[in-house]
């Protein structure tokens, strides 16, 4: 692409800068013209940005939908219809409220700063999510456990403590760092650093600061290309994820009008997952590189067009309402709430004033709490409010610190268990199995019956011997909001034959441990 001076003109904002091409590019072009002086901006503007920022989330994330993981290492063909009307949020809040952990997740952490103050430390943000009511999955679950079990942030998110590190889970959820940093793209990746180790590390953490840096960009430009490459200049050049993201940047400027051409080319190279445990040697891929793929994509090729954006990025499949979701996010708010199609906003009014699940709180109400924050972030950072007027000074993106997870792990097979011996119960306490390699992963659950007289969340005990020592004692709560995602798991092995042995240490009637399989890593 071409560096083009563009004079951006969004409301009451007005700054000439110079957009630039590849991020990789050697001929890029200065931006420094757009940082480190004042931009004004109507108070009436930033709120209707903020406004479109958290309606957007629920609009793409009600699009994507129906087709969640229905399509996995597969596009979603333009003639498969995505339904589409005024009634479909209000159909999700009563139906499946769920749909909006993306929303709802972010709500506990906008939460914790509206209580404690833009200081509240990572601790108070760690507990209230993993002590909330709501039902979690792969990262967040597993740091979720770490934390009610003594593990703390950033330990709770760091990958040999959580297999799911690299998924997408902070990436969906880091939406609220942007929107409370509008162009301090750096104070968004200091947020992101406090609260996404909670549960993510590597690529994983990548994932939300880049998806934050976008929406904190979206708040001084009206360029979708320059957002996303510029948003990509937090992240560190030598990790996997810069250079994913990066790859499809240059395939769009190689192939500017066929989105399937680099999504083709981005399953080619990016697709293997290497961390989830439910996604190596499967087509489900929930890793954050691949997902933020998707989100890049639609951002290029939908060209600041709302709904060709949103649609383009669900049909990357996978994960398709998340990712969606953060498009729209970013676009809402790059666009202001008034400027979102009134297409895209049917029946938004119906369910504006309604509590998302898990919560007490609406988008009505983040509306104003999310505007109070972004006010008080730019009041730290140098800027100034004036009656109507916002001066605020955009921050110069700075990559963010490397770091890298399952270093030289390498996936090698998948150990069934076979069925007439994968429970440990009161009958059969011990489970053993061998293999070669650097390290291990044993999926599977705890479960048991309650009754009135037993403990509501009782929980089986287990000791995990490797090569005839005791590597850990742990704790497997039968219940989901509190189970461990994986029975157990260890990296960073001798290279050589080990022995594993599983024992339930307090067998009880009715209770048992299921062992599904065991994935086996060797060096890279």
């Amino acid at each position: 692409m071409n560096h083009k001076l563009l004079f951006l003109s969004i409301g009451a904002i007005s700054i000439l800068f110079l957009s630039c091409g590849n991020p990789d590019s050697s001929s890029q072009g200065d931006m420094s013209g757009i940082y480190d002086q004042t931009i004004t901006i109507q108070k009436d503007i930033l709120k209707d940005k903020i406004m479109g920022g958290w309606a957007g989330q629920v609009i793409g994330c009600t699009y994507g939908g129906p087709t969640e993981f229905q399509y996995n290492g597969t596009m979603i063909q333009d003639y498969i219809p995505i339904p589409w009307n005024e009634d479909r949020m209000e159909w999700y809040y009563d139906n499946a409220p769920g749909l909006y952990d993306d929303v709802y997740m972010d709500l506990t952490f906008v939460q914790i700063f509206e209580t404690e103050g833009l200081d509240a430390p990572a601790t108070s943000h760690a507990h209230a999510f993993a002590n909330a009511e709501y039902m979690l999955w792969h990262a967040n679950q597993a740091a979720r456990y770490n934390i009610l079990n003594g593990i703390e942030p950033p330990a709770s998110g760091y990958w040999e403590n959580n297999p799911h590190s690299e998924d997408l889970d902070f990436q969906i959820e880091a939406d609220f760092a942007g929107l409370m940093s509008p162009g301090m793209i750096n104070t968004a990746s200091k947020i992101s650093d406090k609260i996404g180790h909670i549960m993510n590390y590597g690529d994983g953490w990548y994932g939300g600061v880049y998806v934050a840096a976008m929406y904190s960009l979206a708040f001084i430009s009206d360029d979708a290309d320059f957002i996303v490459r510029e948003g990509l200049k937090s992240i560190p050049e030598q990790s996997d994820f810069y250079k994913c993201i990066a790859d499809v940047i240059d395939w769009y400027d190689d192939y500017p009008n066929d989105w399937k051409r680099n999504w083709f080319e981005v399953e080619k190279k990016w697709s293997s997952d290497i961390g989830c445990p439910d996604g190596v040697f499967r087509p489900f891929n929930i890793d954050a590189k691949i997902n933020s793929a998707y989100i890049a994509i639609g951002m290029l090729y939908g060209e600041g067009d709302f709904g060709r954006s949103v649609d383009i990025s669900t049909r990357c499949g996978q994960d398709s309402d998340c990712n969606p979701a953060s498009v729209a996010g970013i676009l809402g708010t790059m666009l202001g709430y008034s400027n979102i199609p009134d297409y895209w906003k049917m029946g938004l009014d119906k369910i504006e004033d309604r509590d998302f699940k898990y919560t007490t709180v609406s988008l009505n109400d983040v509306y104003e709490i999310g505007y109070k924050h972004a006010l008080q972030i730019v009041e730290r950072n140098g800027g100034t409010i004036n009656n109507d007027d916002i001066s605020l000074i955009p921050q110069k993106p700075e990559a963010v610190r490397f770091e890298q997870g399952f270093t030289n792990h390498y996936p090698k097979e998948i150990l069934p268990i076979k069925s007439t011996v994968n429970r440990l119960h009161i009958d059969n306490t011990e489970y053993e199995f061998e293999f070669e390699g650097i390290g291990f992963i044993v999926k599977g659950g705890s479960s048991g019956s309650t009754d009135a007289s037993q403990e509501t969340n009782p929980a089986n005990h287990i000791e995990v011997y490797i090569d005839n020592v005791l590597h850990e004692t742990a704790i497997l709560p039968t219940g989901f909001t509190t189970r461990r995602h994986e029975i157990c798991w260890k990296y960073n092995l001798e290279n050589k034959k080990h022995k594993v042995k599983i024992k339930l240490i307090n067998p009880q009637q009715g209770f048992e441990v299921r062992l599904n399989n065991v994935l086996i890593y060797k060096e890279k």
